[in-house]
């Protein structure tokens, strides 16, 4: 193999904008937070779930868009963000790409910075969080690393603000490194071929080409595009050939070769230095993910979690929003000014009826769901600032292996305690459709609204504690046999578990609540419309007397198969509109001395089990169509239904409560 090489080009052209890179949590958001300030636009990239973020710098009197794209490992993408974010980079010309690194796994970081070279982008590297890195003994020499690559070389503490003037700086002037890894000469000669037949874009040719050789198939459509199929054809004859002449496959041969560049480059610009005592943050870091002391840790956090957003949050706050605020006063002024103004009694109701937007939708969405929402985004941006979310990932990621999931499927799950749909909206931070399926699916049929569960917790103080622990067993074994099931029926691939573990420290309060308002008018951009839509449904449907007609039809069901009576089934219709409301319905039968305690545990498992709310159906559609919301919701409906009449004739063949 040849000796690699390298030069540089300056950066003459100015392109629209500049485009963050790096690894996942190396603090790419805070470095762009810092760049733009908090006034962004967060879309999805098109054709996909996958967030970007866009915002605008204001450099030395000038003003440049500036792109924040999804964390990856790698620039040949095995997961829908490591596509969006090479996407990026071929579709769009930057003035400058900066690539955030994490300076205490650069390692980690070089082999990225190599697939950017490759690519030809004008490049400035970023050794973020060198703070953490001398913590733990870890200096790199940034000189030589400029030297070997020829680009800016900068240094930033982005929670503590140090050095982004300098990058600003280095940003506008980014240099195109021509360094060069040589592969073996089959490969070069592969790779020449190749090049010849591709169009000039964004990003170089030889990139292009090695990205062909290593298999990468996300690139077919955008070859359909912009080559002549005949070319595209001799192309992968091209591949095919040297992969049959080549002893070990030519994308394993690929990133060997990066490994080993990576590997020799790390023993030139690295060196130990004395990083003195352990601090409180490193034993912290220790603790939290120990196979011992990480699970009393773990159930220490989940319980501030439970008495912020599920005591406060969804106690404290929204009966204060539902009471006071929306009860004593918005909901009795709107409704003395549309009587005074509006004459027509249909758009009355459609206003402030049972069913109306502004005493249903808008006080759901509102006074309900967001103090609980809210308060989840606070609890989860300071999860997420101080360190420990990767850690709660880490330590529940064995639980999920089970149902073809990984430990980030905790995130989602978890808020679904607060609102599940808004628990589906946040789905998107899975890497495959696959998992994205599976824990909209899990979310829709077993996990409780914070709403629903306040109810539902309330019903079982009045029964004996064995009905609490028969609820909670049928809930955990039904999401276990589902998710296993799923995970064996629902076609794709489950991507490896890989996630870097960062340090703990202080969360930064202006980083927790930028990230908390932006998480909010999300919520407010993206659910409330749903709650709107909705109740305008809902309103329809009882103007036609589909309700009335629906209780009718469905009642023989919940009689003879759950062994209720047959005023549960007004609670079971509600209960789609409202989640909290349904499980409110089977309260008042209990207190009016209805439901035994038999009838209570099958009641509250199968309302439970059943339809998600009418939002979270719409959030369903939205992030994973109508065919796979159809598709649930055929499936959870009967499941739900069966799964209760199972448990009814279990409880009474054993006699468990006479």
């Amino acid at each position: 193999m040849s000796t690699d090489c390298h030069s540089t080009t300056e950066v003459k052209s100015k392109a629209a904008g500049m485009c963050l890179v790096g690894n996942p949590n190396v603090g790419k958001s805070a470095i762009f937070g810092l760049l733009t300030g908090r006034y962004v636009v967060v879309s999805n990239y098109p054709g996909t779930t996958v967030e970007i973020t866009n915002g605008e710098a204001h450099l030395h009197g000038d003003t440049y868009q500036i792109v924040d794209t999804p964390g990856v490992n790698s620039l040949i993408p095995m997961s829908e963000d490591e596509k969006v974010t090479r996407d990026i980079l071929l579709e769009r010309d930057f003035l400058s790409v900066v690539q955030v690194i994490d300076s205490k796994n650069i390692k980690r970081a070089l082999s990225l910075t190599l697939q950017l070279v490759e690519m030809g982008v004008p490049l400035v590297i970023d050794l973020n969080m060198r703070d953490e890195a001398v913590n733990r003994g870890i200096h790199i020499e940034e000189e030589e690393l400029k030297e070997i690559f020829g680009v800016n070389v900068v240094s930033t503490i982005a929670v503590q603000k140090k050095g982004i003037s300098s990058l600003k700086d280095a940003a506008l002037a980014p240099k195109i490194s021509e360094y060069k890894i040589t592969y073996d000469p089959l490969i070069e000669k592969a790779v020449t071929e190749i090049e010849a037949f591709l169009p000039e874009s964004n990003i170089s040719r030889r990139s292009i080409a090695l990205m062909i050789l290593s298999g990468d198939r996300t690139l077919k459509d955008w070859l359909l595009k912009n080559v002549p199929d005949d070319q595209i054809m001799k192309m992968e004859a091209i591949r095919d050939e040297a992969a049959q002449q080549f002893p070990i496959a030519l994308g394993y041969a690929i990133s060997k070769k990066r490994h080993q560049v990576v590997e020799k480059m790390a023993g030139t610009i690295l060196s130990k230095i004395d990083s003195g005592k352990k601090g409180v943050s490193a034993y912290l870091g220790e603790i939290t993910t120990h196979p011992v002391w990480g699970t009393p840790f773990l159930f220490l956090v989940l319980y501030a979690l439970y008495e912020f957003v599920g005591v406060f949050g969804a106690g404290t706050m929204v009966d204060f929003f539902e009471s006071v605020i929306f009860g004593e006063y918005l909901n009795p002024w709107a409704e003395k000014i549309i009587t005074l103004i509006i004459p027509v009694e249909l758009i009355k109701e459609l206003l402030i009826g049972p069913y109306g937007i502004i005493t249903m939708a808008l006080t759901y969405a509102i006074a309900i769901i967001l103090p609980i929402t809210a308060t989840f985004f606070i609890a989860f941006s300071i999860m997420e600032d101080s360190g420990y979310l990767p850690r709660l990932a880490a330590m529940l990621n064995k639980i999920f292996q089970s149902m073809g999931l990984n430990g980030k499927a905790v995130l989602p799950m978890v808020l679904g305690l607060g609102c599940d749909t808004m628990a589906t909206l946040t789905t998107r931070i899975l890497d495959t459709r696959k998992e994205r399926v599976i824990v909209t699916l899990l979310l829709a049929l077993g996990v409780p609204c914070s709403a629903q569960l306040g109810v539902i917790l309330g019903m079982f103080g009045n029964q004996p504690f064995s009905a609490l622990l028969i609820w909670l067993a049928a809930l955990v074994l039904v999401m276990m046999l589902v998710g296993f099931m799923a995970a064996r029926i629902i076609p794709g691939q489950r991507v490896d578990f890989i996630l870097e573990l960062p340090p703990m420290r202080m969360p930064q309060f202006s980083n927790v609540m930028i990230k908390t308002l932006s998480r909010i008018e999300w919520y407010l951009k993206e659910a409330v419309p749903l709650f709107i839509l909705g109740t305008l449904i809902l309103f329809v449907a009882d103007k036609l007397n589909i309700l009335p007609w629906l209780q009718e039809v469905s009642s023989p069901v919940i009689v003879s198969l759950l062994g209720l009576p047959a005023e549960a089934t007004e609670a079971f219709i509600i209960g789609f509109l409202r989640r909290d409301f349904g499980a409110a319905g089977l309260f008042a039968l209990q207190e009016r001395g209805m439901l035994n305690t038999e009838q209570v545990v099958v009641s509250l498992v199968t309302i439970t089990l059943f339809i998600p709310c009418i939002a979270n159906l719409f959030m369903i559609i939205k992030e994973r169509g109508m065919k796979t919301a159809v598709i649930i919701s055929a499936f959870v409906f009967p499941f739900a239904i069966l799964v209760g009449g199972i448990l009814h004739r279990i409880l009474k063949w054993f006699k468990v409560f006479e």
